[in-house]
């Protein structure tokens, strides 16, 4: 969408399908895809929109969100009268009365653990961190060195092969046991697998029901999850998630609004792909949820932050991204564009920060 013959890539555009909507609603990459979606509607007024997800409460706000407020009225809602199977399971160490009341390993449960992937065929192993997949697929490994060749480690940081390799062994049922964090949550469907364990909290209903259906992915089957909480909190914690996803009780995705940043980075993005004339770009970006309340000094703040860095910025050259000229704004170098492209996107690294003392030390 940022090359200059994006428009003619574009022009003979017939359908958009945006899977696990749930997942990108609420969230800035949501408002990218709002904006992405508002873009390929300009150049192509006819494309149709489909959004799918199993796991959402507020439909009517989502299918908005997707279509865009003024294309609500004439979006249709399909909804599938098909309630899946699940089963939930906890557990529970013994005694009860040592289980620690802070933590977030659970290594303590890792018995009952490999016992339980012992009684399953395939067995897919959710976690919140990659360093906690990591601990504890080295743990199972320990604890089975016979499973040596059945096991795998699925995280975004592990090697491409080997997660191709996990996800083969996943379809074709020849691995024991898969752990992996959320890079496994979506897009993917695992018929073999007979049940998934959660280790930690679910952090959600939506998830608890997405990962559980992980699990029996055949007509009829049933999909159980087991959950595996590493202190006593915890325990709470599952019980409630389990009482909520039993009732259908799933939480909403609310959609973000008026965030600058991401606009400011579509400003870019359309500029790089032949320019854009600031009316034009103005009304269309008000078409979607996201920003159809933007107010004149916002977007011109956006605009500004685009072509000058702001007050900030704006003495360094590199952050003077978008020039006018003869009424339409431009990427004011090719340069830029290749830099741009490399880094558009709204998933970033760690937010963690250096502090240092003025004499030079660390904290």
């Amino acid at each position: 969408m940022s090359l200059e013959d994006s428009q003619e890539i574009f022009s003979d555009l017939d359908t958009v399908i945006v899977d696990e909507w749930h997942e990108l609603l609420g969230t800035k990459r949501g408002v990218q895809t709002e904006l992405a979606l508002s873009r390929l509607r300009a150049i192509r007024p006819g494309v149709i929109t489909w959004g799918l997800s199993a796991t959402l409460a507020n439909l009517d706000e989502a299918v908005a969100t997707l279509v865009g407020p003024t294309r609500r009225d004439h979006a249709q809602l399909i909804q599938a009268n098909a309630p899946r199977r699940l089963e939930f399971s906890t557990i529970i160490p013994d005694p009860i009365e040592r289980f620690p009341w802070a933590g977030h390993m659970g290594l303590r449960l890792l018995p009952q653990v490999v016992e339980a992937i012992d009684s399953a065929k395939t067995t897919l192993a959710f976690t919140n961190t990659r360093s906690q997949a990591e601990r504890w697929y080295d743990a199972i490994r320990e604890a089975r060195p016979d499973w040596k060749d059945t096991l795998a480690l699925h995280h975004g940081s592990v090697d491409r092969e080997l997660r191709n390799t996990a996800e083969a062994g996943l379809r074709d049922g020849s691995l024991k046991c898969v752990v992996a964090t959320s890079s496994l949550d979506l897009g993917v469907d695992f018929g073999p697998v007979e049940q998934v364990l959660q280790i930690g909290s679910p952090k959600g209903i939506a998830r608890i029901l997405q990962r559980a259906g992980r699990s029996g992915h055949t007509p009829g089957a049933v999909g159980r999850l087991i959950c595996i909480p590493t202190h006593a909190l915890e325990l709470i914690e599952c019980a409630a998630a389990r009482l909520a996803a039993t009732a259908g009780s799933v939480e909403p995705r609310r959609p973000l609004t008026n965030a600058l940043d991401c606009l400011s980075q579509h400003i870019v993005t359309v500029a790089c792909s032949g320019g854009f004339r600031e009316h034009d770009l103005y009304k269309e970006v008000k078409g979607t949820v996201a920003f159809a309340n933007l107010d004149d000094q916002s977007w011109q703040w956006a605009l500004d932050f685009a072509a000058r860095g702001g007050h900030a910025l704006s003495a360094y050259p590199d952050y003077c991204r978008i020039k006018e000229r003869f009424g339409r704004w431009y990427i004011a170098s090719p340069a830029l564009a290749r830099r741009h492209r490399m880094n558009i996107g709204t998933i970033t690294s760690n937010a963690t920060v250096e502090v240092k003392w003025c004499r030079g030390g660390r904290l």
